[in-house]
């Protein structure tokens, strides 16, 4: 009894949950490495089977707190019982772990366009986790974090187990996500004495979250997962030789020595855009170059106008990314950007560059990626 109180006493200290949030995010950024990984796929799944039976067990002590029906326990039942004080420390251990593996995840499509949303949302809830200790107790708050944290994953796990990247997955997704939540819900209140209100007030924040997530997609705030932008840059020539691909830029000075690419492009030569996009083994998805340049004057003064925008089809598997690039034949002296998206103008990645007017010979490199 004295070494379970001292252990008891030890994870009651101020800093424990601090060390738990930690704990949960070196955990994931030591074990995962690709998101079509079945063993970090597997550790995911274990966490939200794990979090959602101790929610479950969360509400039914809420629930039994306020009545006085008396239910008997199995073998298991009893275990989750006496270990129910440290069940709030291990929800704030699993949240941490799915979020910070969720912001892992994420910050590779994520790019700093409209997409970066949903991304700085996994950010702040990673770093509010660590304050939520005192919340725990609050089953419809947990239960709407549950909601997104399923609804974050079938994101990407979907995509990764079909090798189908589409509109209809995510929405597969989403309803998979409230289903799970309305579950959660009828195990906790059945044989309740609450009157048929009470469960629907119950998963209405969870049910929310899933249809402002709905909402963030098609507003195209949601980055593009599973896919992700591994390279990109615009060159002077692209030229595929055997396995690998040659990128011809101008020379950059010895204090530029990290420049890899043409940025500035000087001169109106052809302008190639190269990217290497990662998908998932077996994933077959179209993505589009969106040309775009800024216009100078006009009534468009200032705005990016879309110039081209051209099709590719990649196939999912290779670590370095599915390798391709676009042509430009003439580009105008101005602000350039060509923007790496889906289908529906999700933004995988972005290149940027500037055109300027050659005023002398240029001497070029090539490297090979």
């Amino acid at each position: 009894m004295h070494t379970a109180q001292s252990i008891r006493t030890v994870l009651h200290k101020p800093l424990t949950p601090v060390l738990f949030f930690f704990g949960g995010v070196s955990f994931d950024t030591l074990t995962l490495t690709r998101i079509d990984r079945l063993f970090d796929n597997l550790i995911l799944l274990g966490y939200l089977g794990l979090l959602g039976v101790l929610i479950v067990r969360l509400g039914r002590a809420g629930r039994a707190s306020k009545t006085t029906e008396a239910v008997p326990l199995s073998a298991v039942a009893t275990l989750m019982e006496r270990t129910r004080p440290y069940h709030p420390m291990a929800i704030q251990f699993l949240l941490g772990g799915l979020f910070s593996a969720y912001a892992i995840f994420y910050s590779r499509s994520a790019s700093f366009t409209s997409t970066a949303v949903f991304f700085a949302l996994l950010v702040g809830l990673l770093v509010g986790n660590e304050f939520l200790h005192d919340q725990v107790s609050n089953f419809r708050l947990m239960l709407a974090l549950y909601a997104l944290a399923a609804a974050s994953f079938l994101t990407f796990f979907l995509p990764v187990i079909t090798g189908v990247m589409t509109t209809a997955m995510f929405l597969a997704g989403a309803v998979l996500s409230a289903g799970l939540a309305i579950a959660m819900v009828r195990l906790v209140y059945k044989g309740s004495l609450f009157s048929c209100w009470e469960p629907i007030r119950t998963a209405l924040p969870a049910l929310l979250v899933v249809g402002t997530l709905v909402a963030f997609y098609f507003l195209n705030w949601i980055p593009p997962v599973p896919l992700s932008m591994s390279f990109g840059g615009v060159y002077h020539k692209v030229v595929r030789s055997g396995d690998a691909y040659e990128l011809t830029f101008e020379r950059p000075p010895s204090y530029r020595f990290w420049k890899r690419n043409d940025d500035p492009f000087r001169g109106q030569e052809a302008a190639h855009c190269f990217t290497a996009i990662f998908a998932p083994v077996d994933l077959r998805a179209e993505i589009y170059h969106h040309w775009e340049h800024r216009v100078a004057e006009g009534p468009n003064a200032g705005r990016f106008v879309t110039t081209d925008r051209i099709r590719l089809a990649i196939v999912g598997g290779r670590d370095g990314g599915y390798r391709a690039f676009t042509v430009k034949e003439r580009v105008a002296p101005g602000d350039w950007r060509v923007n790496v998206e889906t289908m529906q103008g999700r933004i995988i990645g972005r290149v940027s560059f500037r055109v300027e007017v050659a005023t002398e010979p240029l001497v070029f490199k090539t490297i090979f990626y």
